[in-house]
């Protein structure tokens, strides 16, 4: 029996790492498209990057490409030589504050991106089943309490504007090429190989450096910012059961429960042993320890957003319907998943 191939854009990436494993043991032959730079960024996928291009050799293993979203050349050459039967795009710029400060390299790679990818699908392989990473940052400071595939948009960065212009892309294609692509409108997702420059790693490493005295305190942002946080492991199964489905279609995946920043270093804070009060307001407010009576939590203008979203809330009853998933990680658990293996991280130096 013939071996499905598929690229994965931002292998490297938290999501892209988790699902290649998950593709691997369903047999896969595996390509990941990653960029050339000086210092590799491979540490998520290393257990399982192949030294070879041979797919004999390389059985069990990823094939590295070499390629960036910003070259339509690049994305055809791949796409042409390894005549994927799936594409997953996760590759972005994906933080939402930052691309406040880098808005057109975020609108390049997150926006126009998708579109090279779909244009070289059209061109050479009209077959290929394509998935789009979407974002819950496209629906901004909805209207509606609970968001889902029926909720109108309104993007409040360059992240979420950009993700938006990706989202009508893969559907023009779908519906105007006959085009197998899907959008997935993923909320919020974590686990130990979130990126340190996000709210949820940040917190869990830094309580951790506070109670190993390795730093004073840990600054933060808005506290009170509400989301749905589910388990990325879990998710990368739903975006792989999205393209075993008969027809395309966007999905909301989502837990259908939020929680505030605040609730996140909370539980985080039960599981080092903290017992944390809050004292003051607004920029002044602190985190303190009840137990030692020590500040281990400040607050840092620096990190509030331009225009912050307060809340997103997923529904994603569609999507249960349609694949018969619903998460099995509570957020108490995804937390303590987070904090004991950060633990293990800290003690082997290593970092993601």
């Amino acid at each position: 029996m013939t071996k499905k191939r598929a690229l994965i854009i931002g292998i490297t990436g938290q999501d892209g790492s988790y699902l290649a494993e998950f593709l691997i043991k369903k047999n896969y032959i595996v390509h990941g498209m990653v960029r050339r730079s000086s210092m590799p960024n491979t540490q998520r996928i290393d257990h399982i990057l192949s030294t070879s291009r041979d797919e004999e050799s390389s059985n069990k293993k990823i094939i590295r490409e070499y390629g960036d979203l910003s070259s339509s050349e690049n994305i055809q050459n791949i796409i042409r030589r390894i005549k994927p039967d799936e594409i997953y795009n996760l590759g972005a710029q994906s933080h939402v504050k930052v691309s406040f400060e880098i808005p057109e390299y975020t609108y390049d790679i997150v926006a126009v991106g998708p579109l090279r990818v779909l244009e070289a699908i059209k061109n050479i392989k009209p077959n290929i089943k394509y998935l789009q990473a979407s974002s819950s940052e496209m629906f901004g400071n909805s209207e509606n309490n609970i968001q889902n595939e029926n909720t109108q948009f309104n993007p409040e960065s360059p992240y979420a504007s950009a993700k938006t212009l990706g989202y009508w892309t893969t559907r023009n294609y779908r519906d105007n090429f006959k085009i197998f692509a899907s959008n997935v409108i993923m909320f919020n997702h974590e686990s130990p190989r979130r990126g340190l420059n996000f709210v949820t790693k940040k917190i869990v490493r830094g309580l951790i450096e506070v109670k190993n005295k390795k730093r004073k305190y840990l600054y933060l942002g808005n506290l009170n910012a509400k989301r749905d946080w589910g388990y990325a492991k879990e998710y990368c199964e739903v975006m792989w059961k999205m393209l075993q489905l008969k027809k395309a279609d966007d999905f909301v995946i989502a837990t259908n429960t939020h929680y505030s920043v605040r609730d996140f270093v909370e539980a985080a804070g039960k599981e080092l042993n903290f017992e944390i009060i809050w004292k003051g307001k607004g920029t002044k407010e602190v985190g303190i320890d009840k137990k030692t009576n020590k500040t281990v939590i400040k607050i840092d203008p620096y990190y509030f957003r331009p225009n912050d979203v307060q809340s997103l809330l997923g529904d994603a009853s569609k999507l249960y319907k349609a694949i018969k998933w619903k998460p099995k990680t509570s957020f108490k658990k995804l937390v303590k998943i987070m904090v004991d293996k950060e633990i293990e991280l800290i003690k082997n130096n290593k970092i993601y």
